[in-house]
């Protein structure tokens, strides 16, 4: 923090002590001269902090009469940070409650903000916009993200109340290896006990979650992050793929995330095995990749590529 600005505050915390100071004692107080003093307080006021002068010889500053400054101080610096955070958060899905509590938090913020401030951040939240959306997030309950952090943290095991897509319901037991959060919902993975083998549970599905007797080592070199995003490749879409891409292994991991599909390093290059919903989608994707490719199934990629290559001629014909 820059020295006045640190003086300002200085003298912000010195009139929140209640009653009236004289110039003398404020510059005493503060190290500077009278003249610095009206120039600090000059600014609380710019910033909308109620501070009033006395005039006459032994004329001073003080706050006015019942004012109670909010605990909350920021920097203009600190401020924009906060809100942006916090609008950023409800927007990628990371809030919870349905982004309730991201919407709470900031109008408490808004509120205790120096009006001048508080105007300039409005502003910037009316005209900011985002690109990369994501899909609709599921916020899970606040409770069961607490749980199953302090859990994970402490190697301690849970018992979770877990629907699945299915719509069946039951009781789970639960060693956390770790929480992740991709594409706007909550993941946590670990030991099942019930299946006898890791697993990867979605938040917003588990309606409870309590923990239990019993402690666990995490395995060495163990990733939740490329857990989960295996997981998710491994989701029995419509379709099962497998394309050979004719580059490096290396060039493939960039451009392709684990949770797309497995990559496994080939003679030729590398076989892309993937499960998707749509194949015209799949198409799309290989074609925007930019490197040549061998389909290996199944046969309907092969009538989609082609359909793709048609529109694609049209269009340029055009």
């Amino acid at each position: 923090m820059a020295r006045p600005t640190a003086r300002v505050l200085a003298l912000l915390e010195i009139l929140q002590a209640g009653g009236g100071f004289t110039l003398a004692d404020l510059a005493g107080r503060l190290g500077v001269d009278e003249r610095t003093v009206r120039r600090y307080a000059a600014h609380l006021a710019d910033l909308g902090m109620p501070v009033e002068a006395r005039r006459g010889r032994y004329g001073g500053y003080r706050l006015a009469p019942g004012y109670k400054l909010p605990p909350l101080m920021l920097t203009d610096e600190e401020a924009v940070a906060v809100m942006l955070g916090l609008v950023a958060a409800n927007r990628a899905g990371l809030a919870t409650a349905g982004g309730a509590a991201t919407e709470s938090a900031t109008a408490k913020i808004r509120r205790v903000l120096p009006a001048v401030l508080a105007r300039r951040i409005d502003s910037l939240l009316a005209t900011v916009d985002f690109t990369a959306q994501v899909r609709q997030p599921a916020s899970p309950d606040i409770e069961v993200l607490l749980v199953l952090a302090e859990a994970a943290r402490h190697q301690q095991a849970v018992s979770i109340a877990y629907t699945t897509w299915h719509g069946r319901s039951g009781e789970r037991r639960l060693d956390p290896y770790g929480l992740v959060f991709h594409a706007g919902r909550w993941y946590v993975t670990g030991h099942d006990h019930h299946r006898g083998a890791v697993r990867t549970f979605r938040l917003d599905r588990i309606g409870a979650a309590r923990p239990v007797p019993g402690r666990f080592d995490i395995p060495a070199s163990f990733d939740p992050t490329t857990q989960v995003l295996a997981g998710l490749a491994a989701v029995p879409y419509a379709h099962d793929i497998s394309v050979v891409l004719h580059t490096s292994l290396a060039q493939a991991q960039r451009r392709i995330p684990p949770s797309v599909g497995t990559l496994t390093e080939v003679p030729d290059g590398v076989r892309l095995t993937a499960r998707v919903e749509r194949l015209d989608g799949a198409a799309q994707m290989l074609a925007g990749l930019g490197w040549p490719f061998t389909i290996d199934r199944p046969d309907e990629l092969k009538d989609e590529i082609r359909a793709l290559a048609a529109r694609l001629r049209t269009d340029a014909g055009r």
